[in-house]
């Protein structure tokens, strides 16, 4: 079955080749990616067809963590690089829409279409997020966000932000080692509601 929609990807990767070898750039990388497609940029890589990737930007945040199911093991096997993006799941983590709360500017005020963040599961287990954090006098947001910074198979963490302030508290989480105690309750929240919005 052949998707109309679908480039190959042994032809992705010639022109990614064709790319490099014309110095317009230094390395490729994936997005969205599955398990399988991974594997199979990497073979036609091993076999001689384009560059190597080197990177796989794909979401993952404390509601989002189905990266760790596949592709986590291809980060740590394979060098592949994760380029975490939405983090706080569209500030979801900030604990700013809970309640039902749409505050005028943010993400999910303007563009309600996302609607997996607003299950009830994901509002649960943000409830829970947010409580453990400010239980343990923690920034929920940067709390969130450190616990995306300690995860092994990470390279960058993309973050975003609509004002200054936020951008400053968004960067201080690279200082923040969480608590043993935190990660554990993290944890426990993660076993009682598990990826409630991939």
């Amino acid at each position: 079955m052949t998707d109309e929609f679908t480039v190959p990807i042994a032809e992705t990767l010639m022109v990614l080749n064709d790319l490099v070898k014309a110095g317009k750039i230094r390395h490729s990388g994936v997005s969205n990616e599955t398990p399988w497609g991974v594997a199979q940029f990497l073979d036609l890589s091993e076999r001689g067809i384009g560059p190597r990737i080197a990177s796989i930007q794909n979401p993952y945040s404390l509601l989002n963590r189905t990266y760790e199911i596949r592709l986590a093991e291809f980060s740590h096997r394979e060098d592949l690089s994760l380029l975490a993006y939405s983090p706080l799941a569209f500030g979801v983590l900030s604990g700013k829409y809970l309640n039902g709360d749409r505050p005028a500017g943010a993400r999910l005020t303007q563009w309600g279409r996302f609607a997996r963040y607003n299950s009830s599961n994901a509002e649960k287990a943000v409830t829970a997020y947010v409580n453990l954090a400010r239980h343990h006098d923690l920034d929920p947001a940067q709390a969130a966000l450190a616990y995306v910074n300690s995860r092994p198979f990470l390279t960058s963490n993309i973050i975003g932000a609509t004002t200054l302030r936020q951008l400053r508290s968004n960067l201080a989480s690279i200082d923040l080692a969480l608590p043993a105690d935190v990660l554990e309750g993290f944890e426990r929240i993660h076993d009682e509601y598990p990826n409630p919005a991939p």
